[in-house]
């Protein structure tokens, strides 16, 4: 993955890249390892979540491997610019991160459980990096669909900072706030399962060995319904 070189900075609105009205390259049509469509409108009954935690080719790999997801696709979401590229992502110009959408039954997977995938997945507490990948586009995100997500996503953050704290770590620094107000774009093609047509590719996303049990990490908010 492309690492930033200078000191990371999220642009204001007036100083990021404008974009374009329609994007530069097409979605493919289903899942490489799923067999899913990638693009919605999705089946009845399925929910969406999205999740920013470093180099969205690792991070998409665990969601897919997660029981109960059906579909998973890779993106850019949280800054200003519309329909933007990767090259102009890694720039820090846009204000995106880089974040994967995961679209999953609930009927066969609980939010919570997402959750768990997502904060023992990466480093929450690293802030515009993860691990050697430095850049705005590397942080830490989860943006909710419903106000339920927002509840149980809040909860689960609040839990996984006690364990995190106990275990002498900082201050989660990850944005957890709602997707309506912070659209996704999908990223390309080749930025897709990358990690399945690439088998042997890069993957920079390690967690911190820290655990906390689905049951604390959504106490007091329930499932996203």
């Amino acid at each position: 993955m492309f690492t930033y070189r200078r000191t990371p900075e999220l642009p204001s609105r007036e100083e990021a890249l404008k974009g374009r009205p329609e994007p530069l390259f097409s979605l493919p049509a289903r899942h490489t390892v799923l067999g899913n469509p990638l693009a919605g409108p999705y089946p009845e009954g399925l929910e969406v979540a999205d999740f920013g935690l470093g180099c969205f080719w690792g991070a998409e790999r665990k969601f897919w491997q997660t029981p109960g997801v059906w579909t998973t696709l890779v993106g850019y979401q949280g800054g200003f610019t519309e329909n933007p590229t990767y090259e102009e992502v890694c720039s820090g110009l846009t204000g995106h991160t880089e974040v994967v959408r995961v679209v999953f039954d609930p009927a066969e997977v609980a939010y919570e459980t997402l959750l768990k995938v997502f904060w023992e997945a990466h480093d929450p507490t690293q802030g515009f990096r993860q691990g050697n990948d430095v850049g705005t586009q590397y942080r830490s995100a989860v943006y909710t669909h419903s106000e339920a997500q927002q509840a149980t996503a809040e909860a689960s953050r609040d839990a996984y900072q006690r364990v995190l704290t106990g275990s002498g770590y900082g201050t989660i620094s990850t944005a957890v706030l709602p997707a309506a107000d912070r659209p996704f774009w999908n990223a390309e093609e080749y930025h897709q399962q990358y990690l399945d047509k690439n088998p042997g590719g890069y993957c920079g996303i390690g967690g911190t060995g820290v655990s906390c049990p689905v049951g604390i990490a959504g106490a007091g908010s329930g499932s996203d319904g």
